[in-house]
């Protein structure tokens, strides 16, 4: 009877080694996974098996293929993106429950992994578990990837025995966060792109067409006045011909220091509140930011994490920094023994929905399944609201392009009146 040498991993993802006598290598599977094993890799040992050249050269193969293996050096590896990491979350999901175990799913998700960034990365996981890391440890050495909301709901998940539960609503949040995100862009992708021809156009019309027009004036009028409005487009037009280029820089400077803004805590203040307060984005902004804001809440809460840990982590990931510090105030509120809904009402940055769903979670005990509710609640009205703007911006650009080359054109008009006056 054949024997075959075995590497396998036991329940805890512990790997262990051996030999076993079988009548074929599916029954020699069968016999390990019998005794509670997972088998990794299984080989006939036999007359070639101790000290035969056959043994010897085999190895030696393997040892060149891995010296010909090239890697990919990590700035060329290409970022991992939301979807990518969405749909590893769900397979290693889908993997748990089905009963493999945690080292074994993460060697299969890395063998079938396109990406190699994300692919490198998933072999870094298995090493770190190896040697006895859990798998939010892990994950917390790669922060680029896996942020503290992600770890910290893996942790929570590994204690609790339910890691399966908590990836299959990560992925799920992540899922729903995407949703919102690609609709927004797709209803404001028609709407930049009109300005940006409008700018186009009016450029070309500033720079080219005007300035033809005033060389005819300047010919025909023999110096006569022009009327204002016909002056005040010529000296539009002068200064983008004559000024372009500091134009151009002024526009870069001040857009490196809305940049360098944003990098201070005051500053980031100071530009998220305008953009909440923006007459036609700002409710959109808001409503994105408080539904990111529940959902984030309520997915931590379920998964187990503490409220003062999960207020933190919401603090952190919320994107805006006016909704920032009102999480830092509920939290500091909560760690004094107060309730979520009072210092939420006091910080007068969420809405009074918001503040009675809260207030009616905590009275009844079911609190995450209300932040949840009222992160569907704004995600319907962050679809609302931005096909409300679509049929908004549309005719209003429309409108603003025709009111600023009907100016143009009756501004090259006026002083025409005068010369076919003379030449009348």
């Amino acid at each position: 009877m054949p024997t075959y040498a075995y590497a396998a991993l036991d329940s805890k993802g512990k790997e262990t080694k051996g030999t076993i006598e079988a009548d074929n290598q599916n029954a020699a599977v069968g016999r390990i996974r019998e005794q509670g094993f997972f088998p990794t890799q299984i080989v006939e040992v036999g007359a070639a098996g101790k000290g035969s050249p056959a043994a010897g050269r085999a190895p030696k193969a393997k040892k060149s293929a891995m010296k010909a293996e090239i890697k990919m050096p990590a700035f060329m590896e290409g970022k991992v993106k939301p979807k990518h990491l969405m749909v590893m979350t769900r397979q290693l999901a889908t993997l748990i429950d089905a009963g493999l175990p945690l080292l074994r799913g993460l060697q299969v998700l890395q063998r079938q992994e396109r990406h190699p960034k994300l692919k490198r990365i998933m072999g870094n996981l298995g090493e770190s578990i190896q040697s006895g890391s859990t798998l939010a440890e892990a994950m917390a050495q790669h922060p680029k990837v896996y942020n503290r909301l992600y770890v910290n709901m893996v942790k929570a998940g590994e204690i609790g025995g339910v890691l399966d539960v908590v990836l299959v609503r990560l992925a799920e949040f992540m899922e729903k966060v995407a949703k919102i995100r690609n609709k927004v862009i797709s209803a404001m992708t028609y709407p930049v792109v009109v300005l940006c021809v409008a700018l186009l156009i009016m450029f070309f019309l500033m720079t080219k067409i005007v300035p033809k027009f005033k060389e005819i004036f300047d010919d025909l009028l023999e110096g006569a006045q022009l009327p204002g409005l016909t002056t005040m487009v010529m000296g539009v037009s002068n200064a983008l011909v004559q000024k372009a280029p500091l134009v151009i820089a002024g526009i870069i400077v001040l857009v490196a220091l809305i940049k360098l803004l944003g990098k201070t805590k005051g500053g980031r203040h100071i530009l998220d509140k305008l953009k909440l307060k923006m007459p036609v984005f700002g409710t959109l902004i808001e409503k994105t930011a408080i539904g990111r804001m529940t959902r984030t809440l309520g997915t931590l809460l379920q998964s187990g994490v503490p409220i003062l840990q999960a207020l933190t982590i919401v603090r952190d990931t919320s994107g805006n920094e006016v909704i920032a510090r009102g999480i830092q105030l509920v939290h500091d509120s909560v760690k004094e023994g107060e309730n979520i809904a009072p210092p939420m009402e006091s910080s007068g940055i969420f809405p009074p929905m918001v503040i009675g769903m809260v207030e009616v979670g905590e009275e009844t005990g079911k609190l995450p399944d209300m932040l949840m509710r009222v992160a569907d609640t704004y995600d319907d009205e962050v679809d609302n609201t931005v096909a409300a703007l679509s049929s908004i911006i549309e005719p209003l650009l429309i409108v603003g392009l025709a009111v600023i080359v009907g100016t143009i054109v009756i501004a090259l008009f006026l002083p025409m009146l005068s010369i076919i006056g003379k030449l009348s």
